[in-house]
Formats: C-alpha cells, sequence, structure tokens
C-alpha cells in the first residue's frame, strides 16, 4: 500500500515556522486541541515537532515567562524533547506503522525533504484493523 494513500496534504494541515511565537502556538494549538504540531522552516522543510510539553517546560523553566509575554519566544527558541521522525512519500508501509507508535502523526517529506504532509495515526490504526478483519474473514 502507497502511504500516499493515507496523506492529509500540507494544505489541510495545521504547522508553524520556528519563527513563529509561543503565543502563537499556544492559541493555535487550543483552537484545534492538538498537543502536537509540525515545524516548517521557510525553505518548505520539516524541522521537528512542537509539542504542549515543551512548551509547558519552556515556561516552567524561564524565569519571568507566562502566558502574557509568551509573544516575545520563537519556537525555535523552545527545546524539543521528543524528535519525531518524518518519512519520505516513498517509504515502506512498516516504517509508517513502526513510527506511529510513538508519534500522533508521521510528518512525509518528498523526495527533495520538503514537508507534503502528516499521515495520522488514527489512519494507520484503522488500516491495521481492516487488514486484521480481512484476516479473519479468510480463515473462515
Amino acid at each position: 500500500m502507497n502511504i500516499a494513500f493515507f496523506l492529509l496534504p500540507k494544505d489541510e494541515v495545521v504547522y508553524f515556522s520556528p519563527r513563529s511565537t509561543m503565543r502563537q502556538a499556544l492559541e493555535r494549538m487550543e483552537y484545534h486541541r492538538y498537543s502536537s504540531v509540525p515545524l516548517v522552516d521557510q525553505s518548505g522543510r520539516y524541522v521537528g515537532t512542537i509539542t504542549e510539553g515543551d512548551l509547558l517546560w519552556k515556561m516552567k523553566n524561564t524565569p519571568g515567562l507566562s502566558f502574557e509575554n509568551t509573544h516575545q519566544v520563537r519556537l525555535d527558541e523552545v527545546e524539543q524533547h521528543v524528535q519525531n521522525q518524518a518519512v519520505r512519500i516513498d517509504a515502506d508501509m512498516s516504517d509508517l506503522i513502526n513510527l506511529s507508535m510513538e508519534q500522533n502523526f508521521v510528518p512525509v517529506v518528498d523526495d527533495k525533504g520538503i514537508f507534503i504532509g502528516i499521515v495520522r495515526r488514527k489512519e494507520i490504526i484503522e488500516y491495521c484493523a481492516n487488514l486484521l478483519k480481512q484476516a479473519q474473514l479468510q480463515k473462515r
């Protein structure tokens, strides 16, 4: 199965630039109810994933930082505690499944490393569940 079948294209994905502020990230993540969002640089390359935890740790470990002044902190100043890996669009389905065990979504890049979208864990689980269902039906 080609992973492009599961791809949520970039134009339908909420993502941030590393130059975005913590305030922008916090507000958009709250609005969309996301716990993590991809970071895409000015060249269109996937450069990491920012998580709620990353933002909370930054606030906890930065004296004087509160929600009111998060507009002064750019996301490239926030340490990413988890390094989510991307896959190329031509990757094997097994690569996608393995990464989804640890990541809410898997970023997908083209052959030049340009971010083209994500595959959500939900779609991967549905795919695996359908495979199991088909295998059970064949046993009967």
